[in-house]
């Protein structure tokens, strides 16, 4: 009984998650355009008149291409957007020039939580520890073992990255 009234309470929270969002077209810091390229999971390129913009995803970081579940959170961001008109709401921009902005889907829906919410990204909890939003999905995939939750090992890529595969218990030594 308990675990009938749990599903039925995970999966009414999961719909409610999953609402589109309002539209916030006036924000002077956003911008539609069509989705021209999948770097990798979080990161897109947006046609934004003449000029192409790199978007990396706000709030969200998902596995490398190297990783388990790599290629299909770049296949599952290439299904919801290539080639579709999409909202960019611009938060801010990375060392590395890019956009980080929160994608909104043709259906009003935000890339990022979409993403986490089927356990294709973790919230990215270090650079965005007020999107919370992100945690309540993130815990939803973990109870449901969506995506990369099947694995209970699974490495975030901050601690796959720059040259360290190791598990993370051997991360400081």
């Amino acid at each position: 009984m308990r675990r009938a009234i749990f599903r039925v309470v995970f999966l009414l929270l999961l719909l409610f998650l999953s609402l589109p969002l309002s539209s916030q077209a006036n924000d002077p810091q956003s911008f539609t355009g069509k989705v021209v390229g999948i770097s990798d999971g979080d990161t897109i390129s947006v046609m934004c008149g003449d000029w192409v913009v790199i978007v990396r995803l706000y709030g969200i970081d998902c596995p490398k291409l190297g990783q388990p579940f790599g290629k299909w959170a770049e296949k599952f961001t290439s299904n919801l957007t290539l080639g579709k008109e999409v909202e960019v709401r611009v938060r801010d921009t990375d060392m590395y020039g890019r956009i980080i902005g929160e994608v909104i889907l043709p259906n009003g829906k935000n890339l990022s939580h979409e993403l986490v919410m089927v356990g294709m990204a973790w919230w990215d909890r270090k650079h965005f520890p007020n999107y919370s939003i992100l945690g309540a999905l993130e815990w939803l995939a973990q109870v449901g073992r969506l995506g990369l939750w099947v694995d209970e090992n699974c490495v975030p890529p901050w601690e796959w990255g720059q040259g360290n595969r190791r598990p993370s218990e051997f991360r400081d030594i």
